[in-house]
């Protein structure tokens, strides 16, 4: 049993291994409550968009599978100089098999304010009419350890993989009180300026938008139908779509379809003001060899919080 153990793990790490050679990426996309919670972890240009600074934790990966996808990020984010400028910071930690990618990135935002107002309820935090641009400057540590996986016929698998590579991303934006959208890569240099000549980076981008239902009738609740588009060269392109429901900044619920892949499942709460829990749920398709994957979210607001009524 314990052969068959260590054999069905070989074979996943192989299997990870193979698919991170592919792309040499190990970059992840973003999950369901990142994106919509704090879409600032893949798009700079959301930088100081809210009324006062905001931290986020997040941990994502908590599998059965040993060497399955497990991400770690922790940011901020500022306005300032009333809003037109946002500053910001992040961390990142993608895993997957014998891969490893660490960044860190510091952000910039400048921000353009249309002279006109949208109907939305009381308590919605989003300021109305803005045009975002944004950019961030950082570096990538990638390591990918083949060896450990001791094929040693295959010219492939014959040397681990160490590069530091310094990462420009830039991203836009555009807020209104009913809708969203925005575009971003996080890293337009790819390998460029990579540390090791055998690395070959495929760079990620983004596009997202949602849309938020509401009427004064309901207007404690609002319903947001979501997007969010991935491509990247050598992948198979990606498309998140997704709805949550609102109620007045205290509890949310939502769920969503990652095209061939998974159903993603979150329910968030807010507490004292200025706190909020996320708890997500990815549950594979078509018998992945991954498994199923759930994970958490923490942010903390200054100021008034989350609480505008």
């Amino acid at each position: 049993m314990k052969k068959t153990t260590k054999f069905g793990t070989l074979a996943l790490g192989v299997f990870l291994s193979l698919l991170s050679l592919n792309s040499m990426s190990a970059q992840q996309t973003a999950a369901f409550p990142e994106y919509n919670f704090n879409p600032f972890i893949i798009n700079s240009a959301y930088a100081g968009l809210l009324p006062s600074t905001e931290v986020t934790a997040t941990n994502t990966g908590f599998s059965t599978f040993e060497g399955s996808p497990r991400n770690f990020s922790v940011s901020f984010h500022s306005p300032l100089n009333d809003g037109k400028v946002g500053l910001g910071a992040g961390f990142v930690s993608d895993q997957i098999g014998v891969t490893t990618s660490t960044s860190a990135f510091a952000a910039y935002s400048y921000k353009i304010f249309f002279d006109f107002k949208g109907d939305r309820p009381y308590w919605q935090i989003y300021q109305p009419g803005t045009l975002s641009f944004g950019i961030t400057a950082g570096v990538q540590k990638y390591q990918d350890n083949l060896l450990a996986l001791g094929i040693g016929d295959d010219p492939n698998f014959s040397q681990n993989i160490n590069a530091t590579i310094p990462t420009v991303g830039v991203g836009f934006l555009f807020n209104h009180a009913r809708f969203y959208a925005g575009i971003s890569a996080p890293n337009v240099l790819g390998d460029a300026l990579a540390s090791d000549d055998n690395l070959k980076l495929e760079s990620p981008v983004y596009g997202y938008f949602g849309y938020r239902f509401y009427n004064n009738l309901f207007e404690d609740y609002i319903l947001k139908p979501s997007v969010l588009l991935k491509y990247e060269n050598g992948a198979p392109f990606q498309a998140d779509l997704n709805l949550s429901v609102s109620y007045r900044n205290r509890f949310e619920i939502g769920g969503g379809f990652r095209t061939s892949s998974s159903v993603n499942l979150l329910a968030g709460i807010y507490l004292l003001n200025n706190f909020r829990m996320v708890y997500h749920y990815n549950m594979a398709l078509k018998d992945s060899p991954l498994g199923n994957t759930h994970g958490i979210m923490l942010s903390y607001r200054f100021g008034k919080g989350y609480n505008r009524s």
